[in-house]
């Protein structure tokens, strides 16, 4: 059977994660122990019904997080169960938004205040994010975004030869995504920002891509970072990672990010790896 346990910080996004996968077929069960993990799935398997798989969810408010969940993953991935674990976060800053939005407490500790309770809550996840297969960044998505890139996760691990890379752009000054399995920081490349008739761009206009990439430094870097990709993709589809997502960051995010992101995907589309690029904050700058 298939095992989704979905986990994360709250406010994250988890109950409109929860609903997407209801509406694919997944039998989903809510705040369920962790020490019962194991006793449920084997009496859905009995059941007989029929279900594309299992979705757990647990996260701060089961007391008894952090016991046994390791040993709970090996026992189900021993018994054949395909287990994933998929962790959503978001920054404090989002979080503590949506909080005020709604007028909930923390259910970290009812006497502490929401910023207090999310570090309390880190501390507490902290095990459970390490062990996770996928972290989904939800602090730019809205509802319908985090429910099409759960979907379209869940549906590419199906496909167990597909290997899938999402390139990002992000501007450091709107902070990491921290859904990035790598991150590269090119503000040491010369910033279009500065140019006057190239500022009001983006750099998937050719003027930018051009002055970009027509830097000798950037063809350093697309040598040198294109032969460690060479490397790492490889190996990390031979360890069974069916999605990477690499983030390319500059100061705003509008420039020299996304006219390297444009530039990799199709490096990497010629490679012959399926390639999503999505551009984060180009039209925040």
């Amino acid at each position: 059977m298939r095992v989704l346990v979905i986990t994360g910080m709250s406010g994250s996004g988890k109950s409109t994660v929860v609903k997407a996968l209801e509406d694919e077929g997944f039998y989903c069960i809510d705040n369920l122990p962790v020490r019962l993990f194991r006793q449920f799935v084997e009496l859905i398997e009995k059941s007989g019904e029929q279900f594309k798989g299992t979705v757990l969810v647990t996260d701060i408010r089961g007391r008894e997080l952090a016991k046994g969940i390791v040993e709970t993953f090996s026992d189900l991935r021993a018994a054949g169960h395909q287990v994933d674990v998929i962790f959503l976060d978001a920054s404090d800053e989002v979080l503590i938004r949506r909080f005020s939005e709604t007028r909930r407490r923390h259910p970290a500790d009812e006497h502490c205040t929401v910023p207090e309770g999310i570090r309390i809550e880190r501390e507490r996840l902290a095990l459970l994010r390490q062990h996770a297969t996928s972290i989904i960044d939800t602090s730019e998505f809205n509802v319908h975004q985090l429910r099409d890139r759960v979907i379209r996760l869940v549906r590419g691990e199906e496909g167990s030869s597909r290997f899938a890379v999402e390139l990002i752009s992000f501007g450091f000054r709107y902070g990491v995504p921290l859904d990035a399995n790598l991150v590269m920081d090119v503000r040491f490349l010369p910033n279009p920002h500065f140019i006057p008739e190239l500022r009001p761009h983006s750099g998937r206009e050719p003027q930018v891509r051009e002055y970009v990439c027509g830097q000798p430094e950037t063809a350093e870097f697309l040598k040198r970072f294109g032969s460690l990709l060479e490397f790492l993709l490889p190996s990390y589809r031979r360890e069974g990672k069916s999605y990477l997502t690499i983030a390319v960051g500059c100061t705003g995010g509008r420039h020299r990010s996304v006219a390297l992101v444009e530039v990799l995907a199709e490096q990497m589309t010629n490679a012959g790896f399926e390639v999503r690029i999505s551009h984060r904050d180009m039209e925040k700058g």
